[in-house]
C-alpha cells in the first residue's frame, strides 16, 4: 500500500502510530535490562553469549523433539510414552 492510502484511513493510521509506540516502550524497557544487567558486572559480550548459546540449545531442543515425534509415530506411540526409555522429564 501506498503511504496515501494509509492517509486516507486514519484508523490504520492511529493503529500504526500504536504499534510504534509500544515498541519504543519494549525497547526502551530492553535497554533497561541491559543496563541493569550491566551494572550487576556482565558484559554486554557476556549476554550475547547467553543469548547465542540459547538459540543454539533451543534448536537442538526442536530437532530432538521433532525425532522423538517421528520415532512415536513410528512405533505408534506418544512422544510422552518414549520419555522414560530416553530418561527424559516432562519438563525437559
Amino acid at each position: 500500500p501506498s503511504p496515501k492510502s494509509f492517509q486516507s484511513n486514519g484508523a490504520s493510521e492511529e493503529a500504526l502510530r500504536c504499534e510504534i509506540e509500544e515498541l519504543k516502550r519494549k525497547d526502551l524497557a530492553l535497554d533497561r535490562e541491559i543496563a541493569q544487567l550491566v551494572s550487576e558486572g556482565y558484559s554486554l559480550e557476556e549476554l550475547d553469549k547467553h543469548i547465542s548459546l540459547l538459540h543454539e540449545y533451543n534448536e537442538i531442543k526442536d530437532a530432538g523433539q521433532m525425532l522423538l515425534g517421528k520415532l512415536a509415530v513410528i512405533r505408534g506411540v506418544t512422544t510422552k510414552q518414549l520419555y522414560p526409555e530416553y530418561d527424559l522429564e516432562l519438563s525437559d
